[in-house]
């Protein structure tokens, strides 16, 4: 499956299209995160657990884009975009494209 944030894939024709699709994750973020990051905040420096999360979350929605994709009988995916949005205390990560077939 190949997953793309480019409009077209070079070398590869897109034949059929299949839809926009959708890989959504909502993750907690546990309190010992949140103490480190606020300490973080008040002396500087990169929150490592919230990285990890962050990372976790992308990877989580990125396979379920592609499970997705590959539900409506995709090959690819373009167009991809990612999202992060915190709501209610959680982090968001949405990611969205074009599931596409290509030869």
């Amino acid at each position: 499956m190949i997953l793309t944030t480019t409009n077209s894939i070079e070398g590869r024709t897109i034949r059929d299209y299949r839809g926009i699709i959708f890989g959504e994750v909502i993750a907690g973020i546990n309190a010992i995160k949140d103490f480190g990051a606020s300490v973080r905040n008040v002396f500087g420096g990169r929150s490592a657990g919230y990285e990890d999360e962050m990372a976790r979350a992308r990877a989580e929605a990125l396979a379920e884009l592609e499970q997705r994709a590959a539900d409506v009988g995709a090959n690819a995916v373009v167009g991809i975009d990612i999202d992060y949005d915190i709501i209610g205390g959680m982090l968001m990560v949405s990611a969205s494209g074009t599931a596409v077939w290509v030869e």
